[in-house]
């Protein structure tokens, strides 16, 4: 994956509006240079979404209705258009098995709760540079 070149289109998708608040916050708070953050209620409107505008970054929840964010995030990889955007699931999962098919879906992981240092970190660790 290839470092945007200028400030990042950030989609936030929780199913809690709260939590989607929260995680906008902390981004806004990561340092990173941001231009605009949208939210999705579920996998299916932040489909809708990464296919309506572009998205640098996705920070992805998984359990939701509709879609969830594990099928979210193979249908993002399987569109040829869209296979390249930053993924960084922010989660309760505990599942070591289920962060490793994450992380193999070249996705980064950050368990909820969480500092917007360590989200900083995640997304600059998927660029492969340090902030």
């Amino acid at each position: 994956m290839t470092a945007p070149s200028g400030p990042l289109e950030v989609l936030v998708v929780d199913d809690n509006r709260i939590m989607r608040d929260m995680v906008a916050r902390s981004v806004g708070m990561s340092g990173l240079p941001i231009a605009q953050i949208r939210q999705a209620g579920d996998g299916q409107q932040a489909l809708d979404a990464v296919r309506a505008a572009w998205t640098d970054l996705v920070l992805l929840d998984l359990n939701m209705p509709v879609m969830d964010g594990e099928t979210f995030l193979r249908a993002l990889r399987a569109d040829t258009a869209l296979r390249d955007t930053l993924v960084v699931v922010v989660s309760t999962e505990s599942s070591g098995a289920r962060i490793e098919r994450l992380r193999g879906m070249q996705a980064g992981f950050v368990h909820k709760p969480f500092t917007p240092e360590a989200l900083c970190a995640e997304v600059h660790r998927l660029l492969g540079d340090t902030p």
